[in-house]
Parts: C-alpha cells; structure tokens; sequence
C-alpha cells in the first residue's frame, strides 16, 4: 500500500499551468465561412497564413467560403454507373453484336459443334 502523503500525478515544483508559463499565444485570424445551407462556421488561422477559399462545413459537409450572401454551389453527384453502361458508351449496338458472334463461334469450335 502506497503511503498516505503522497501527492499523485504531480512533480515537485508543480504550479498552476497558466499564460504565463505558457507564453504569449500567436496572433489569429478568426473568419466566418458560410455553406449553402447557411451554416457558419468560424475558423482560426494564424495571422501570416495562407487563407483557402473554401473549407468543408463540418455540420453538412457542403464546400463553405466567406461570402454569405453568395456561398458556393454543392457539388454535383453523377449517379452510379454500371459496368454495362460504361461498356454501351464506348461500343455500338452492331459492335455488341459482332463480338458476341465472335465470341459464340470460338466456343462452338472448341465444344466441337
């Protein structure tokens, strides 16, 4: 058993953790970005950064920027696309046809029909 005056979690010389040790924070920037659907967020950037023009709203995940009257559209979604349908944009109907009539003769001259 641990004796009963111990100080746990501590060092000697330990003191209150304030501004002072710590130092002066740097300069910051606090700007507003809003999203389509009208969220703010406000983020904090050192003084001398590169600010981005957008930045993701951690709310609706739409791209924010700091024009509220006018915020960045939402990116358009493609739907899924099939593997068939990416097939059928590069080969015609008539091309579909004629590889599946190649591809019918090589099975019946191996099945020896």
């Amino acid at each position: 058993m641990a004796g009963g005056n111990a100080i746990r979690g501590s060092r000697v010389g330990a003191g209150p953790v304030g501004e002072v040790e710590r130092g002066e924070s740097a300069p910051r920037l606090r700007l507003p970005y809003w999203c389509a659907n009208g969220h703010e967020t406000r983020i904090a950037f050192a003084s001398d950064a590169d600010v981005p023009e957008l930045w993701d709203c951690p709310r609706c995940g739409l791209p924010a920027g700091q024009d509220q009257r006018n915020p960045p559209p939402a990116p358009r979604n493609e739907p899924y696309k099939t593997h068939l349908a990416y097939v059928r944009e590069r080969r015609t109907d008539a091309d579909g046809d004629a590889l599946l009539e190649e591809a019918l003769t090589r099975l019946r001259a191996r099945r020896g029909m």
